[in-house]
């Protein structure tokens, strides 16, 4: 197959036709030429044999017939024949032989065959001469391998048959004439096929030439190179061809920038949504996925596997989708024990070709874990209002009810009864001023006022306000401030709110005889870090993740009946991060809390909120 190679090409296969072409053509002309030749000699060289043979009857009709009584020829007679044959065909190698009616040779052209005179010739053209056929002649091939023609010509004499001429003639020289022509013929259509393929090389050159460097160009354009162009030799087809192949080389140097701006531009979507997006073949198997899904799914390889496999689903919603039907569904996925189970709304949309319909679907992932958790809050939260203000209003209007039923009329009943009103009423109010606080956080309609304050003192005030509580339940109280931290820039207000809630949760749940410390210190970053720490029954720990939730309670009865709204430590948390801080709680249940409020730097006429 190597040594075919070369042939395959344009260039050699026109090479090859057009010398086939001319060597057909040559050979055509060369067998009807040679062969007419051929013939033109050999009917040439037989007339001129007729001829002579004819020459030869006419002088020897009237020399045979001359006879002695006993039927021999008279010696004058042969003699002349002999000398007639010799001057005629002696010089040209033909033999030639004169004989009588009876078919004996009277005298032979050639002198080595001299003892033929007297002998009978038996040749069968011999015999139908001398029987008047004229038109006699055949070609034999002697002994020597030489064709030689042969021609017997009956001899008249009046009408009667007086004998025959018989002629044998050589045909070597007009074969060695006819081999010669042959031979230059051969030579001469070497020559011309030598320059035939040379010409044909030159001229296929100026077809394939170009060619090549279409050729060269599609290479390049096919591994992306743009820039080279095809030169345009000419104003033919090659060269009109040269020039639309450079427009077209253009145009789809431009459309292939187009489309690879757009492509970035849709992978820089796709890798930048916040929904996570799955793109499906006609039988569903995943052919591109974006960042988000596969951080979503908590999976790396993705392309290759079912949608169905992929999710963790049911197949009918994404047969359906195939089929060209639109589907929702609401999933869940743990990615791990210790986090929370991600939501996500997957919507199935078919992916319609105009010429093939449905070629596939896209799965769109919407990540809505904290829509979900804001909506069961949202729930959570009215149903916690809506209990809160119903024990106090229950227990108000049964009171009011039992004052209008005659209660009124025993004055220490009554008193009592307006007491329990007159408490509910405050927690109401409590409740009401709680929520309205942190819609005001939750609005962000509550500045934060900085201002220098000195931290041993305002720390000092939160427990002087609470001695009583203290005095009332034997708790020891600790203030530590770090010698260096004289000032701090913070909301006093808020502050003070924060750790009143700290304090007053502390002294709630501190047993009798228990200890609570305050501190102050500034960390390593430079923060302001204040902590509360007790030795109170402490929190358990399947409730620290929900502690600062709204109207979250660990003792819901002891709470309520301590007068807690459940909402102290979710205003804690929103006054903290309003001053751009942090608000962290430790607790062992039997051996105390401890709640960290860690705040950012901040100087006079700083940016920091």
């Amino acid at each position: 197959m190597k040594l075919l190679q070369p042939f395959r090409t344009i260039q050699a296969k026109l090479i090859i036709m057009v010398l086939l072409l001319i060597l057909i053509a040559l050979q055509l002309i060369g067998v009807y030429f040679i062969s007419t030749m051929k013939s033109s000699l050999i009917n040439s060289f037989t007339s001129g044999l007729n001829d002579q043979a004819r020459l030869l009857t006419v002088l020897a009709a009237s020399e045979i017939p001359k006879q002695d009584n006993a039927g021999n020829v008279e010696e004058g007679t042969s003699v002349y024949l002999s000398q007639l044959v010799g001057s005629l065909f002696g010089s040209s190698g033909t033999e030639t032989q004169v004989l009588d009616s009876s078919g004996r040779v009277l005298a032979t052209s050639l002198e080595e065959h001299q003892s033929y005179v007297g002998r009978k010739n038996t040749s069968l053209l011999v015999s139908r001469a001398l029987q008047g056929i004229s038109d006699n002649s055949e070609e034999i091939i002697d002994s020597d391998n030489i064709r030689k023609k042969v021609i017997a010509k009956p001899v008249m004499s009046g009408d009667k048959i007086v004998g025959a001429v018989y002629i044998v003639a050589s045909m070597k020289d007009l074969y060695v004439t006819v081999e010669r022509v042959n031979r230059i013929f051969v030579t001469g259509m070497l020559l011309a096929l030598g320059m035939t393929a040379l010409l044909g090389i030159l001229i296929a050159g100026t077809i394939t030439q170009p060619i090549k460097a279409l050729t060269r160009q599609v290479a390049a354009v096919a591994e992306g190179r743009f820039e080279e162009r095809v030169p345009v030799l000419g104003n033919d087809e090659i060269g009109q061809l040269s020039t639309a192949f450079n427009d077209m080389t253009d145009r789809l140097s431009e459309a292939l920038s187009v489309n690879e701006e757009e492509k970035e531009k849709l992978a820089s979507i796709l890798a930048n949504m916040s929904d996570g997006v799955l793109a499906t073949d006609e039988i569903g198997r995943v052919i591109v996925a974006n960042r988000r899904a596969r951080t979503m799914l908590g999976l790396d390889d993705i392309e290759g596997k079912t949608v169905s496999e992929t999710l963790d689903i049911d197949k009918q919603p994404v047969a359906e989708a195939l089929q060209g039907t639109e589907s929702q569904l609401l999933l869940q996925r743990s990615l791990g024990e210790d986090e929370d189970p991600l939501v996500f709304r997957v919507t199935l949309t078919p992916i319609r070709r105009r010429d093939k319909g449905v070629v596939g679907s896209i799965a769109v992932l919407q990540d809505v874990t904290e829509s979900e958790k804001l909506e069961e809050s949202r729930r959570e939260f009215v149903a916690n209002v809506s209990h809160e203000l119903r024990t106090p209003l229950t227990t108000i209007k049964s009171y009011a009810e039992a004052l209008d039923d005659g209660a009124l009329e025993e004055p220490p009943l009554a008193e009592r009864f307006v007491g329990v009103i007159r408490s509910e009423t405050e927690r109401m109010i409590r409740l009401v001023t709680d929520l309205l606080h942190l819609s005001r956080f939750d609005s962000r309609q509550a500045p934060v006022r900085r201002q220098q304050t000195d931290m041993a003192e305002m720390m000092e005030e939160v427990v002087d306000r609470f001695s009583l509580q203290l005095r009332q339940k034997a708790i020891t109280v600790k203030v530590q401030v770090e010698p260096d931290l004289q000032k701090a820039w913070l909301d006093r207000d808020g502050i003070d709110q924060v750790l009143d809630n700290l304090v007053s949760n502390a002294i709630k749940y501190t047993l009798d005889g228990g200890s609570i410390s305050l501190s102050a210190r500034l960390n390593e970053a430079g923060q302001l870090a204040v902590a509360v720490r007790d030795t109170g029954i402490g929190i358990p720990k399947k409730d620290l993740g929900r502690i600062f939730d709204r109207f979250y309670r660990v003792d819901k009865a002891r709470s309520r009946s301590m007068g807690g709204t459940g909402l102290g430590l979710s205003i804690a948390r929103e006054i903290v991060r309003a001053h751009g801080g942090t608000i962290s709680l430790e607790s062992e249940p039997g051996v105390g809390t401890t709640v960290t409020v860690m705040l950012p730097p901040a100087q006079e006429g700083s940016e920091h909120p």
